[in-house]
């Protein structure tokens, strides 16, 4: 996924935030709870029997 600036964005700007100390760095998710039962990440998607025993197994 490439990032690309927009065009209202000052370069300016941006160098006075990492002049000050600040910094840009890629955020890390979190996995999804086990609680929810979600298969491969799909909303109404109920974990198959062998997903339920892989996770049980852990």
């Amino acid at each position: 996924m490439k990032h690309v600036p927009k065009e209202t964005t000052d370069e300016a700007l941006i160098q006075e935030f990492l002049d000050k100390g600040g910094k840009v760095s890629v955020g890390k998710t979190k996995p999804a709870p086990a609680e929810l039962g979600l298969s491969k990440n799909v909303w109404n998607a109920k974990l198959t029997k062998e997903e339920k025993a892989a996770r049980d197994k852990k």
